[in-house]
């Protein structure tokens, strides 16, 4: 992977470290990000991804899980969680913005063999720079943060293109937590042995199950999961920094090591070599938040609900729905049956297709309990099926291309046809980002008012639109713009 060549030897077992975890250190030690695109594309994440947290601040569901660690504990100069007034030590700190980040569903996401929302590492990474700009003598500014998120994104990214921790039953949160500790590390000093033992240690951990993605298990843990990783990906960096010991064969150990134990004996592979690769690529969930291999299905079933309503249609009159799919979106969000809450409802093609169809619409509050009890979203769910293309599934999978496509068919009671509507690539994609953008801006603007008076949002949209007062800003002092009292 990394043109460096480095030994990576641990004192405490006199053995090199696997390679793929020396050039992960390489990475982060060395690498200079010199791409233009992948910081454009950077502050956008940092904008949306903040937004995304925001909103999410509107749902007790969420907001019942923040705050310190235990009711009372207070933090002297610790980190501040945008859109509230907790100030709390940097583990905590991290999973309150990871968290909030992932609620709704709605960051950013990379699609590959391995599915992930790389923005998630955010919350190790704001949460580790205020907290050491506000009790060292370290500087972080806004572009320092971009930096990392870069290199967050392209160690999670590079990893997932070839390697499925899904097909052997675990969370690609695992993924977050290896980049973040990483990361982290790098940015609170730690010496190359340290960084090294950090990420062993990440590999080492136990690995979150996806138990609580799929039926019948699906439930609200998948929203914190990433918060639950970039605190751990804290933790683990605080550990090493003590010189606490690594383990250089965590991932090839034979019977103990990850390979083994958790991906059934298989090596990772890899596509490329770390670069800028994943942010320059990555997708934003600009109009709705909905799991992302259904977008492109949304997107269709808004426009034909509009061919619907100009013929006098209604949902009513729909005999059956057809979606022309790719095999990951059958494998994880084609569902029928019972849907139990909002984290299962998201993660289902049916509902989400079914509820534009029917409304016209598809915001966060779709997935809640009022709505889902409406009794004509179960009944279209009903007549909504799936079926794989295996172009369609290529074409997801090659890299000059990565699709997510969808194609729409509606039969009416009456025998007439609606579509077939396809939709290659979502408003989000790379190939899309002139239209998206600017769709994203409006986004965080309403993200921004959910939670901030006229003044403040002003104050705050005015730095955050401006790239070069907004990168030389100091990470503290941005995050105080963001806090309540």
């Amino acid at each position: 992977m990394s043109s460096h060549i480095s030994l990576g030897n641990s004192k405490s077992a006199n053995q090199p470290y696997d390679q793929e975890m020396i050039d992960i250190v390489d990475y982060v030690e060395n690498y200079e990000i010199n791409s233009p695109v992948a910081y454009e594309t950077a502050w956008n994440c940092f904008m949306d991804t903040l937004g995304c947290g925001l909103e999410a601040l509107e749902y007790e569901a969420c907001t019942k899980l923040l705050g310190p660690v235990a009711e009372g504990i207070t933090v002297t100069n610790g980190v501040k969680v945008p859109g509230t007034s907790y100030v709390l030590d940097p583990v905590q700190g991290a999973f309150n913005i990871g968290a909030m980040i992932r609620w709704l569903d709605f960051n950013d996401t990379w699609l590959a063999a391995e599915w992930g929302h790389p923005s998630d590492n955010l919350g190790a990474i704001l949460a580790t720079a205020d907290w050491l700009a506000r009790t060292t003598t370290k500087t972080f500014t806004i572009k320092d943060v971009l930096t990392a998120m870069i290199k967050a994104h392209e160690i999670q990214g590079c990893i997932a293109l070839e390697n499925s921790f899904n097909k052997v039953g675990l969370d690609h949160v695992v993924l977050v937590k290896v980049a973040s500790t990483a990361v982290v590390a790098q940015m609170m000093g730690l010496t190359r042995d340290q960084i090294l033992a950090a990420v062993s240690l990440a590999w080492v951990d136990g690995q979150s199950l996806r138990t609580y993605r799929h039926f019948p298990n699906a439930g609200s843990r998948k929203s914190w999961a990433a918060g639950d990783a970039t605190s751990r990906a804290v933790r683990l960096a605080l550990i090493a920094k003590t010189g606490e010991m690594g383990y250089p064969s965590a991932l090839s150990a034979k019977t103990w090591g990850f390979y083994d134990v958790s991906f059934k004996g298989n090596v990772f592979k890899f596509q490329r070599p770390y670069g800028s690769y994943v942010m320059e690529n990555i997708l934003f969930k600009i109009s709705y938040p909905a799991e992302f291999h259904s977008q492109t299905a949304v997107e269709a079933a808004m426009t034909l609900q509009a061919a619907m309503v100009a013929a006098g249609k209604t949902s009513d009159d729909i005999k059956s729905v057809s979606i022309r799919t790719h095999e990951a979106c059958i494998r994880i969000i084609d569902k029928k049956g019972a849907l139990n809450n909002p984290a299962d409802r998201d993660h289902c093609i049916q509902y989400m297709v079914a509820v534009p169809l029917i409304f016209g619409r598809l915001t966060a509050r779709d997935y809640e309990d009022n709505i889902a009890a409406d009794p004509r979203i179960d009944a279209l769910r009903e007549k909504i099926i799936c079926i794989e293309d295996a172009t369609f599934s290529a074409d997801y999978h090659d890299p000059a291309k990565r699709s997510i496509a969808n194609a729409l068919t509606i039969e009416f009671t009456d025998g007439s046809i609606l579509g077939e509507e396809i939709v290659e690539y979502p408003i989000g994609h790379a190939r899309r980002r002139e239209a998206g953008i600017p769709l994203l801006i409006e986004k965080y603007k309403v993200n921004l008012a959910r939670i901030f008076d006229g003044p403040t949002q002003e104050r705050i949209l005015a730095l955050s639109l401006n790239y070069e007062r907004l990168t030389s800003t100091p990470v503290s002092e941005f995050m105080d713009l963001l806090a309540l009292e």
